[in-house]
């Protein structure tokens, strides 16, 4: 499920304000319900992953428990929302390209 939306500088801002406690490091106060406000986080979070490396889920999991508490969820979203692929078992994780 490839999910897009426009987003506005208005957009980046709200949730740089509403939702990010901080940029270096990364780190969330809140992950909203609606789904355009994921997205916009989201476009945040893959750039914590460098685009030439497999991972595997412990190393996602890794690079996502400092951000937030549930950082399960931010894997299935980043997957969902077609910033990161995966083999199907789950074995391997690398940024999807041409986002």
């Amino acid at each position: 499920m490839m999910m897009k939306f426009d987003v506005t500088e208005k957009d980046i801002v709200e949730a740089k304000s509403k939702y990010i406690e901080s940029l270096s490091p990364f780190k969330l106060k809140v992950f909203p319900s609606k789904e355009k406000k994921k997205y916009v986080l989201l476009r945040f979070l893959i750039e914590l992953f460098d685009e030439h490396t497999k991972y595997n889920e412990f190393e996602v999991n890794q690079i996502l428990k400092p951000v937030y508490d549930d950082y399960v969820i931010l894997r299935r979203y980043l997957v969902d929302y077609g910033y990161l692929d995966r083999l199907d078992n789950g074995k391997a994780y690398w940024v999807k390209q041409n986002l």
